[in-house]
This record gives structure tokens, C-alpha cells and sequence, in this order.
């Protein structure tokens, strides 16, 4: 007698967890319904990828992009929306010649920024001229205020930050430059993004959630489902809200934080960072499989 597969061996997908709000239930509803005309995007920092000290070495979680690859295909397409420039999201993501993610979006710089991966070009207008203003002034600036220890300046292209985290105590490190970022930011014509331990100085006039919006309305989606980690996802969360409002059911996911409340208030669905990301892209992959004839 043969020897029989252990099915013990065999790892069961996750079921798919519903949603805490009868809103976020319609909203998962309708893109199961109609996952052809449904529009999944995601933040990348927090949300695909784990935070680290230094977003340099930020990476997408080791299973997002097969998790995603398996997703595609069964959707109207998958956009990766962040304040990260397009370019550096792609090679971080290594979303680029992925077979699967053919219909894949990346909108950088909340949106000034397209990378698609049929063209795998980076479309992009003339930078703010703001922006060189502040590169060139925050070194002096941050050291005239006494806050250089412990500060780290990412460079962005179309925005500068300035992260907290490695200073001796990030919070209060964080809410000392508030305003005076926020000073020099509109002395230059520009905006302070505030997100976990960093502010990000950037022009006015997009974000996340003006980007999904507009995005949304561009493919013509019935069903869009967003999922974040950030307070720079709060727009996004709120056009997800306006879509609601105008008939089109919508998903809210938050990527947990112990330093983010804001979204988990808000969210239908709340998961365990960028692993428990993972484990819903692959439950609602099985969902769609045992769906499809």
C-alpha cells in the first residue's frame, strides 16, 4: 500500500476576515462580486513593507510581491500609492517585470509621480521650486535650532523629511520640530506631512487621497479597497469615504501601528502589520479561486 500525502503538512489559507463595519462588509461585498471592476491599492512603508531605522534599506515584505502577483490578475488593477518617489518604490517593491503584475500602478510623491508596469516609465511634472529651497537650507537650519543630533534628512526629489526616530527621544525630538518645520515650510510655499517619527516638507495641492480619487474615477472602478498604516493615509481613508458617498462601495484596511490610532479608528478591518497585509492579500486570493468557474 502506497504512502498516503500527510495532509497535516499541507498549510490551509486564512479564512477571509470580515469587516467590523457594515460599510467596510459592502465594500468587501461588491469587490468579491466584481473583482474585475475593483481597484486594490495600498501604502508601501508600514503597510507592503516593514518600518525600519532607515528607509533606505526599506523592503517589501518577502511575500507581498507573490501575494500580490497572485491577486492581479483577478482585479481591475493594484496601485501602490506613497510619498516615496515612483522610482524608488519599484526597486524597493521589486514590483518591476513581475508576471502577474502587468496592470500594476505606482503612484509616488502622493500621486505626482505614475510608474506602470506595462510602460515601466516614471511620468512626472517640473518639480516645486520650494523644494530645492528647503534641501538647500534645512542642514544649517536644524543645526541652528539645535535639533541636528539624532535628526536624519531623506532626500525624496520632490519633498525633503526629516526623521526622528533615532533620536535619544524620538517623540519629543518629533513634536520640538513641528513648528518650526511647519515655518519653514510655508516660508518656501510648502505643506509639513507629519507620519510616524518624520515630517515631510512637500508642495501643497495632492496627497493620497487626491491621487486615489482621481485614480479611481480614471479606470472607472466599482469597488476599491485601501489599506494603510499612517496618518499620511488619512486623505485616502477620507476619498474612500467620499466614494462611499457617491456609490461606490470602498474597504478600509489599517496596517497596525502602536504609534497610529488614527486609522484603526477609522478602518473596517485592522491587521498586524505588513505580514497580516500579506495573509489578506492571499485570503481574498483563495476567495477569488474558489469563485472563479
Amino acid at each position: 500500500m502506497g504512502s498516503q500525502p500527510d495532509s497535516s503538512q499541507t498549510p490551509m489559507p486564512t479564512p477571509l476576515p470580515t469587516p467590523a463595519t457594515p460599510a467596510g462588509r459592502d465594500g468587501l461585498d461588491a469587490i468579491l462580486a466584481r473583482p474585475d471592476r475593483a481597484v486594490l491599492a495600498f501604502d508601501f512603508d508600514g503597510t507592503l513593507a516593514p518600518i525600519v531605522p532607515d528607509p533606505e534599506q526599506s523592503r517589501a515584505h518577502p511575500d507581498a510581491v507573490p501575494a500580490l502577483a497572485a491577486l492581479a490578475p483577478k482585479v481591475a488593477s493594484v496601485a501602490v500609492v506613497t510619498g516615496r518617489p515612483a522610482g524608488v518604490a519599484v526597486r524597493h517593491g521589486g514590483f518591476a517585470g513581475v508576471p502577474g503584475l502587468e496592470h500594476l500602478v505606482v503612484l509616488g510623491h502622493y500621486g505626482a509621480e505614475r510608474w506602470d508596469a506595462v510602460s515601466a516609465t516614471v511620468s512626472a511634472p517640473a518639480p516645486h521650486p520650494g523644494v530645492a529651497a528647503v534641501r538647500a537650507e534645512l542642514p544649517g537650519f536644524l543645526d541652528d535650532i539645535g535639533a541636528w543630533r539624532g535628526t536624519w534628512i531623506e532626500e525624496k526629489g520632490r519633498a525633503v523629511a526629516v526623521h526622528t526616530r533615532r533620536a535619544e527621544d524620538p517623540q519629543v525630538a518629533f513634536e520640538a520640530l513641528r513648528e518650526p518645520l511647519a515655518e519653514l515650510a510655508t516660508r518656501h510655499g510648502l505643506i509639513v506631512e507629519p507620519g510616524r517619527m518624520v515630517l515631510e516638507l512637500r508642495p501643497p495641492g495632492m496627497d493620497k487621497g487626491v491621487a486615489l480619487r482621481e485614480y479611481v474615477r480614471e479606470i472607472g472602478a466599482e469597488a476599491v479597497a485601501y489599506v494603510g498604516d499612517d496618518l499620511g493615509d488619512l486623505p485616502a481613508f477620507a476619498a474612500v469615504e467620499e466614494l462611499r458617498a457617491d456609490g461606490v462601495p470602498g474597504l478600509l484596511v489599517c496596517s497596525g501601528s502602536n504609534e497610529v490610532t488614527e486609522l484603526e479608528k477609522r478602518a473596517d478591518l485592522v491587521v498586524d502589520g505588513p505580514a497580516g497585509v500579506v495573509r489578506l492579500l492571499a485570503a481574498l486570493a483563495a476567495q477569488l479561486n474558489q469563485q472563479s468557474p
